[in-house]
């Protein structure tokens, strides 16, 4: 008897201390989150999109000798990493082609090789829309690359319709900072957003019937004209961003939420029901973002994580099963951000 107590209390433990060692990413209030694994160990990795057969992911970094931002892909078990980019200029948001066999992204190669110059930051913390910025496409490799726009200003935030069918970014061409649409090979470039303010980090649906964004929306006359001081110099500050729904078309655009403060990287869950999304609304001094989901009717609020620092570009698998995400949590180095995997529990 005394044998088998022994070897019972010999099992508990192990996986007492395996469901630990799973978990040991985690913190304890996120309860829609399971064995968290990171893929990324050091740099400043972001933005990090499945393909579309959810075997790879594509992300950019700044890491080892890299002065800002290149294009990597790595298995989704971090597996594997390998530059895709020309390692040129500052690239930004890429995505998979439908396919896995070609990757879409932005860069200011084409204008110098070497890094832009940073923002301003006397005007405060603001985004540079560096007009350099043209979005391109390549093989998976990083060769044959091909340019999709040309316009005059800024062109970049593209992602990929989950259908294969469209690409939607953001273009300064017109002025203001919009949402487009195109085809896959860059043909059929249409615009979809036509209000003042910045428009951008745009998700389709699963089913590609609808678009989410984040978008800021300049209202009284100090918030335009610091808007337009701002977007003369190709900037603007994002302290203030909501998330936003409309149809593929442009049509029926309707506002998610109405916090005050910077929500972003809105993605939606798979049901077409719920937005993923980061935010520091519950931050008292701004500077702590986490991740919330909430109902496309803007009801159910919920925070999924619990980071003092930074959580964000929360991305479902098609399934609804696992969650990629990026975070700063339990880094080796202050301000490196790396890329996560998680099993959601609904």
């Amino acid at each position: 008897m005394k044998i088998i107590l022994n070897t019972y209390c010999v099992i508990i433990l192990f996986l007492i201390t395996s469901y630990a060692q799973n978990d040991v990413f985690k913190f304890e209030e996120e309860k829609h989150l399971s064995n968290i694994k990171m893929l990324t160990e050091e740099g400043e990795n972001a933005e990090a999109y499945l393909s579309f057969d959810e075997q790879k992911l594509i992300f950019q970094s700044t890491t080892g000798d890299l002065e800002c931002d290149q294009i990597f892909t790595m298995n989704i078990d971090g597996t594997e990493k390998r530059l895709v980019s020309t390692e040129k200029g500052r690239t930004t948001c890429a995505y998979f082609l439908p396919g896995d066999d070609r990757i879409v992204y932005a860069s200011t190669h084409l204008e110098m090789d070497d890094c832009p110059p940073p923002p301003d930051r006397s005007k405060g913390y603001v985004w540079k829309l560096y007009n350099s910025f043209d979005i391109f496409s390549a093989s998976a490799n990083g060769s044959d690359l091909i340019r999709l726009t040309s316009s005059d200003g800024y062109d970049a935030e593209a992602t990929v319709s989950p259908k294969g069918d469209k690409i939607v970014f953001t273009s300064t061409r017109d002025g203001d900072p919009e949402l487009y649409v195109m085809d896959i090979d860059g043909s059929n470039q249409k615009r979809l957003t036509f209000e003042m303010g910045y428009d951008g980090g745009a998700f389709f649906s699963l089913d590609g019937k609808k678009i989410v964004f984040r978008s800021s929306r300049p209202k009284t006359e100090e918030e335009l004209d610091d808007y337009e001081d701002l977007a003369k110099n190709g900037m603007f500050r994002p302290s203030i961003l909501e998330i936003y729904v409309m149809n593929a078309d442009g049509t029926d655009i309707k506002q998610i939420t109405n916090f005050g403060k910077a929500s972003f990287a809105p993605f939606f869950h798979p049901d077409g029901k719920r937005i993923i999304f980061s935010s520091n609304v519950n931050s008292k001094k701004g500077r702590n973002f986490d991740i919330y989901i909430i109902n496309i009717n803007g009801t159910g609020l919920e925070q999924i994580t619990f980071n003092e620092t930074f959580d964000g570009f929360p991305v479902f698998t098609s399934d609804g099963k696992q969650l990629v995400f990026c975070s700063n949590r339990f880094n080796k180095k202050k301000g490196d951000t790396n890329v996560f995997i998680a099993d959601w529990i609904d």
